[in-house]
């Protein structure tokens, strides 16, 4: 999505340690506009799959997921990392590394939003190793569901997880994918 690509070249900032800082219109302060130009481009990816669900991770995935179930007409379920006091024990969980933050979480959904019946698009922020989308694949599985793909708006292609998905047989539609970062050579995408 070259409208994506170039927002990424003119106010993303390559960080050491494979660090892409999109937080000016991505996932801190949100550009509403140019995520319904995403949103419109994962309708028109998945436009035939017959999605009934979205679902995403908590906490950047959430503003995507719901701009993008408009376009839809169909809601967003979003794994949370801790189970709430509002949350009953009835929930589909799986473990998930933290490439950001470095840490391993616990999410959970709760069994009433999932169903066997449910075709499922997984829409994310961004896609580096892929443990997010392996957790969220698997909590479609616990519940007898089909994934019908995941959207991504920022694939790190070069970090494998994109690949691993797909050898499993996810439909992976990434609007960017970055084939280099490097703070002193910039950013390439393929």
């Amino acid at each position: 999505m070259k409208l994506l690509e170039e927002r990424i070249l003119r106010d993303g900032e390559c960080r050491p340690g494979d660090v892409l800082k999109v937080d000016s219109f991505l996932n801190h302060q949100i550009d509403v506009n140019l995520l319904c130009e995403i949103g419109r481009e994962f309708e028109r990816l998945f436009h035939e799959a017959g999605v009934t669900k979205i679902l995403t991770v908590e906490a950047s995935g959430i503003g995507v997921a719901c701009i993008t179930a408009q376009f839809f007409g169909v809601p967003v379920v979003f794994a949370k990392k801790s189970k709430t006091s509002n949350i009953a024990n009835d929930v589909y969980s799986a473990k998930v590394d933290s490439y950001t933050h470095g840490v391993t979480n616990t999410v959970v959904v709760s069994k009433q939003y999932l169903h066997p019946e449910d075709r499922v698009l997984i829409v994310d922020d961004f896609l580096a190793k892929g443990q997010a989308l392996l957790g969220l694949s698997e909590i479609v599985r616990q519940a007898g569901a089909q994934i019908v793909g995941a959207g991504i708006v920022i694939e790190k292609a070069y970090q494998g997880g994109g690949d691993l998905l797909r050898e499993q047989g996810v439909r992976v539609e990434s609007l960017a994918r970055i084939a280099s970062l490097d703070p002193e050579k910039g950013i390439t995408f393929m």
